[in-house]
């Protein structure tokens, strides 16, 4: 029987003792291996603790094996694996020290050994063993932790005292050593044939001596006893039988299905879903870009504090229109104006718009904006044939010095323009979904690096600051921002990502005190966050200037984004909207599918930007319609399982009315 799950199961892999290896596809065509763990097995609360934990570890370690997707929660637990990445679910039976046996013909690890079939037409040799008993202890079970998941130690122990079975059990006909003896008859009567038959005097069964006398009363022609007539045939008893166990096995199936339809007045009578999908763990329709059950362990705190912060993450781009000009002579180096752009991350910091980003992103210093735009008219010339690639450095050391950056007019500012973008974000986008906004206040790099600006757009989602000083060294954060794997930056598609990061130390850039961290997300990443298990930012990611490579590593405190806050006259805080989308999470995270549904659909209708509330709801949604498929047999099958209990019940009374008819009556 095919496990329950949101993929379509083709065959099966492998099994062991606790469980199976499935291949599978999922919503989108893609192959995955999904190992089950037995539905009797998972009863036991030590094996189901033991499959979640080992499969979180190897998810963990480095060079280990990631899944896909996970229902820890369920029946019969299960982990999905991308099957490209190699046998994760045999990896998984195997780490739990079971004896993993392949199906024979599918593919197996490299050093297993395929065992042969029982037979023609038999499925597989192997069976996997009856389970006699939980697993042993680990040696060190996975702890909670409040920052990055530890590695379990070891996994779990191979179970002691499995009744290791042979071979199949022996027939019934099969206890004897050879067949059934029969005894020979020592004369049988010869067929009489041929013409002379009727003239002989020789009985072949009774010899003279032995012929039996003629006045033997009992030796006559004529039967004394005469055998009694058949008993009528009762064709109208049995018609009647079969149409009562037709009523019963009705009238049964009729009752189960009418009781099994009332039993769970609770339940929402249509389970909603997104954008008519219902592929898990999200519908295609719905990319929020970052997926914290992705980006963590599934009902993990660090999932929890991704889905908290994740709403609020901008993608950040500041437009510079200006002209280059000679320093002296003011005489332009173009006649036609140069445009530059600079990409960071940022966060809402109020819901009615405010959000904090990297000062020198949206207002370089202006040697940075020469620079940059010396760069751009130097590959417009190369594009012109002008001026060669190899050229282009020596080109900007030339003019740097010589030359300023300016606006339509000498002594003019140049032009400046910010977007930002939610969820999924593109380069060189300036219309919708794209939001302008206005700077309002920017903190110089030796003072926090940072910019206050105002979107004109209201009723965003808000994170929540965290309060305290810089985190110590040691310290386990999450950090996240925006980054592309794209080669053309241009144009590029832009997406959320986290990490987790420990504080290797402080250090001082400028009169700021800031933590440095010993990972980061990428170059698009400064004005990103650090945050806690609780989904608070403790930090922004900005410039490590100590650093080879200058990478964003440096997390400038709380404290200062509180300053530039006041500053700019308002503060940290949250709308009802949000305190709504925590709510929802709560309910999901503690299992009330119900409860989240509602909220999250609260949260789509007052704030369409947060995707991710969307993309929760729907997996509750699947989860809902899994948790209803796996609480027990469909109505259908209880339905006809009481018809057939009435139908057999109505066949033992017939069998005892048959019975007592046919005794014999002395």
């Amino acid at each position: 029987m095919q496990p329950d799950g949101p993929y379509r199961f083709t065959h099966v892999l492998g099994g062991c003792q606790v469980g199976k290896a499935w291949a599978a596809i999922d919503g989108q065509g893609r192959l995955v291996t999904v190992a089950v763990l037995d539905a009797a097995v998972a009863a036991t609360p030590a094996w189901r603790e033991a499959f979640s934990a080992t499969a979180n570890a190897m998810g963990q370690t480095q060079g280990g094996q990631p899944f896909v997707y996970a229902d820890f929660a369920a029946t019969a637990p299960w982990v999905a694996y991308p099957a490209e990445a190699g046998p994760g679910a045999e990896k998984l039976f195997r780490a739990l020290g079971m004896d993993y046996q392949p199906v024979p013909g599918e593919a197996a690890s490299p050093g297993t050994d395929v065992p042969s079939t029982s037979g023609p037409g038999s499925p597989a040799a192997v069976v996997p063993h009856q389970v006699s008993g939980p697993p042993q202890q680990v040696s060190a079970p996975p702890q909670s932790v409040s920052g990055v998941p530890q590695q379990v130690s070891a996994p779990p122990q191979s179970v002691s005292g499995v009744p290791q079975v042979s071979a199949p059990p022996h027939a019934p006909w099969a206890m004897h050593g050879g067949p059934i003896p029969v005894q020979p008859i020592s004369a049988a009567p010869q067929p009489v044939s041929g013409a002379g038959a009727e003239a002989s005097t020789v009985d072949p069964v009774f010899p003279d001596a032995d012929r039996p006398s003629s006045d033997d009363p009992f030796g006559g022609p004529v039967r004394r006893i005469k055998p009694s007539a058949p008993p009528p045939r009762r064709t109208g008893l049995w018609v009647g039988v079969a149409a009562a166990a037709l009523a019963v096995a009705v009238g049964a199936g009729a009752t189960v299905w009418a009781v099994s339809g009332d039993e769970k007045p609770t339940d929402p009578q249509t389970l909603p879903t997104a954008s008519g999908t219902a592929a898990f763990p999200s519908a295609p329709a719905i990319n929020p870009g970052l997926k914290p059950w992705a980006q963590a362990a599934p009902y993990s705190v660090e999932e929890r504090s991704l889905a908290i912060a994740a709403p609020s993450m901008v993608f950040v781009e500041a437009v510079f229109t200006g002209t280059l000009r000679e320093a002296k002579s003011n005489v332009p180096l173009s006649v036609t104006p140069v445009t530059f752009k600079r990409r960071c991350s940022g966060f809402v910091a109020n819901a009615d718009g405010h959000i904090v980003t990297n000062g020198q992103c949206v207002r370089p210093a202006v040697e940075a904006a020469r620079e940059r735009a010396l760069y751009t008219l130097g590959r417009i010339l190369i594009e012109q044939k002008r001026l060669t690639a190899p050229q282009l450095d020596e080109y900007v050391r030339g003019k740097l010095n010589s030359s300023v950056f300016t606006g339509a007019e000498p002594g003019s500012e140049p032009v400046s323009q910010v977007f930002a973008q939610f969820n999924v974000a593109r380069g060189d986008l300036t219309a919708s979904p794209a939001i302008p906004g206005q700077i309002v206040r920017v903190l110089e790099p030796d003072a926090g690096n940072l910019a206050l600006v105002k979107l004109t757009q209201p009723s965003l989602p808000a994170v929540e600051l965290a309060d305290g000083g810089v985190p110590g060294p040691g310290a386990a954060l999450l950090v996240m921002g925006y980054r592309t794997t794209d080669a053309d930056f241009r144009a590029a598609t832009y997406t959320v990502e986290s990490k987790p990061a420990q504080v290797a130390g402080t250090a001082n850039q400028g009169s700021v005190s800031v933590s440095r961290l010993n990972d980061d997300v990428g170059i698009y990443s400064a004005g990103g966050v650090a945050l806690d298990t609780t989904g608070r930012v403790v930090g922004v990611l900005d410039t490590d200037r100590a650093a080879s490579g200058t990478p964003n590593r440096a997390l400038v405190p709380v404290s200062v984004v509180t300053g530039l806050l006041e500053a700019g006259g308002t503060s940290n805080g949250r709308a009802d909207t949000d305190k709504m989308y925590r709510d929802g999470l709560d309910a999901f995270f503690a299992g009330r599918n119900a409860d989240a549904i509602a909220s999250f659909d609260r949260v789509a209708q007052a704030s369409p930007v947060n995707l991710l509330a969307q993309a929760y709801r729907q997996n509750a949604v699947d989860r809902a319609r899994l948790a209803d498929e796996s609480d027990g047999p469909p109505r259908l099958l209880l339905a006809l399982l009481a018809g057939l209990g009435g139908v057999l019940l109505v066949g033992l009374i017939v069998l005892v009315v048959v019975f007592l008819r046919r005794r014999p009556r002395y």
